[in-house]
């Protein structure tokens, strides 16, 4: 279910990157490509069947950077799979699957996938989305510790606060409430978010954002009809406010 005609040729010099990759899939031979692909681009590879061996790897203690996850899978399944491990690891998670509709990517990001790519894809299209996944969840462009009514953000910890108890954000939920606090006050577009989260190909993908504007409230918004921090610019994008205006009462459903 990918393009094997696309894949590089083995590399002959010592790997130069290191990173670890949890590849999910059932298909023998999706997992045979990737993992041929993946380890010439220098990515550690270790590899699961199911959802129940994904949780295993996790649990055991194996720290891994990045999750490959298939949806459709004996057992558990991927979005369960997804589901548990975004509860106990901090890690992106990238699907690939076959199903393509928009309902399939909602439910994916709804769970806590970072990213969505449909099968079959390019060889080197998955490369680019692994990079753009780490590099934006690297946390390299750190802020200071920003503190406001009830709401710390640690940066450099990637910890988040809530009202003294802390909460855990998935990779594009905390990359995108750092994009939002850096431009503080200030009106983002969707398309803007879109692109610095996702990257250019991803700026008409609203639905996609919406999903993760409301699972980001959810965990740092008390009450989701009085908005604290981020407020919903009518058919434009989203504004981080640390401190709720009077002026600033009406519908902020996205």
């Amino acid at each position: 279910m990918i393009e094997t005609s696309h894949l590089p040729p083995p590399v002959k010099s010592a790997p130069t990157n290191h990173a670890k990759v949890l590849l999910v899939d059932d298909d023998p031979q999706v997992r045979r490509a990737l993992r041929t692909t993946l380890t010439s681009a220098g990515y550690v590879v270790v590899e699961a069947r199911t959802g129940e061996e994904a949780l295993e790897e996790v649990q055991s203690g194996g720290a891994v950077d990045l999750v490959l996850l298939d949806l459709k899978m004996p057992g558990i399944g991927g979005l369960e799979a997804c589901r548990r491990i975004r509860v106990i690891f901090d890690v992106p998670i990238l699907v690939i699957s076959v199903l393509r509709t928009q309902g399939d990517k909602v439910q994916a990001f709804d769970a806590g996938a970072d990213d969505y790519l449909v099968k079959p894809f390019g060889i080197q299209e998955l490369l680019s989305r692994i990079h753009a996944l780490r590099r934006r969840t690297s946390g390299s462009d750190t802020i200071a510790v920003f503190e406001s009514a009830g709401l710390k953000v640690d940066f450099e910890r990637r910890r988040v606060i809530v009202d003294s108890e802390q909460v855990h954000l998935t990779p594009s939920e905390f990359e995108l409430l750092r994009y939002l606090m850096l431009h503080e006050g200030k009106p983002v577009s969707h398309q803007i978010l879109l692109q610095s989260l996702w990257g250019p190909k991803y700026t008409s993908e609203i639905q996609r954002l919406r999903v993760t504007i409301n699972q980001l409230r959810r965990k740092i918004e008390k009450d989701p009809d009085r908005i604290r921090y981020i407020h919903t610019e009518h058919q434009f994008g989203y504004r981080f406010e640390p401190v709720l205006k009077k002026s600033a009462k009406r519908n902020v459903k996205a």
